[in-house]
């Protein structure tokens, strides 16, 4: 017997003048954006390629996340933010675990194509910056590789000079009665956050009685969850660029692996991670 599949009665198959599928995604210009440079063509260029550009779009979407929920908390709506930070988790998840395709390209088969790049860089990713001004890792000198682009040096000055996510919860739990420090609440947000004892100290009272504060304690958890993610995922770029070159300078004039290794020593919430070391057992 013939193996015949009928559509469904309900297909709408006449789509002409409508939306179609291709045409919502725009996979016309998705799909026609890997331009690999090698010739020949390098099998895996596009590999390298679309690794890349995935990224930035799973980039784009953490970002239009960790941005709402920055809002949220400034509205003082610390349950819905929760909501948005366990789906930027996911995004965190997906963002790790596509290293491991990248993984597959070998040392001799990343050299085939790997002057093509020229200077080019992930150093120089605009909404990595972004990402990292977001959560408060704030360097002016960041922008200086976007002098060319003016719009993208203002959308990242922006994103420099407003408080992170993590600013914004301290303000929260100043409003909240607790004691923030003023000259860490009022400050130049575009600067470095230096951390401060009695930030510790704010968040021992919070630990120490999370069901008087229960909402804090979560989002507290919650910021240290992220933090945790963002520290992996640079482990795992990191490994991975050891795999495939070692210790060779990076496509934009870095150090490489001992320029990433460095990254590790970067905290975004401090405080956060300090005051586990004081915490005591209830008495």
């Amino acid at each position: 017997m013939a193996n015949i599949r009928t559509p469904d009665p309900g297909l709408k198959l006449d789509l002409a003048g409508k939306t179609t599928y291709g045409d919502y995604l725009r996979l016309d210009r998705l799909l026609s954006a890997q331009e690999p440079r090698s010739r020949p063509e390098h099998h895996d260029e596009l590999l390298f390629i679309i690794q890349h550009q995935t990224s930035e779009l799973w980039m784009k979407l953490l970002i239009h996340e960790l941005t709402a929920a920055r809002a949220l908390v400034r509205e003082d709506r610390l349950e819905p933010a929760f909501k948005i930070l366990a789906r930027a988790g996911q995004i965190q998840r997906m963002l790790f675990e596509q290293w491991s395709v990248l993984e597959t390209l070998t040392p001799s088969e990343y050299l085939e194509f790997r002057s093509v790049l020229g200077p080019a860089s992930g150093f120089q990713s605009a909404q990595y910056r972004a990402l990292e001004f977001l959560l408060g890792n704030k360097d002016a000198s960041a922008l200086l590789v976007h002098r060319q682009s003016p719009e993208v040096h203002a959308w990242l000055e922006r994103y420099l000079h407003e408080p992170s996510l993590y600013d914004e919860f301290l303000r929260h739990l100043a409003r909240r009665g607790l004691p923030v420090p003023p000259e860490r609440l009022d400050r130049d947000f575009s600067g470095p956050y230096e951390p401060h004892p009695g930030v510790v100290a704010v968040f021992r009272t919070v630990y120490a009685d999370p069901e008087r504060w229960w909402d804090g304690y979560e989002m507290a958890e919650k910021l240290v969850d992220v933090e945790e993610r963002f520290q992996l995922w640079r482990f795992r770029h990191m490994m991975t660029v050891h795999r495939i070159i070692g210790f060779k300078p990076g496509t934009g004039g870095s150090s490489g692996v001992p320029f990433l290794k460095r990254a590790l020593d970067v905290r975004f919430f401090p405080e956060l991670w300090d005051v586990r070391t004081e915490l005591e057992p209830p008495h």
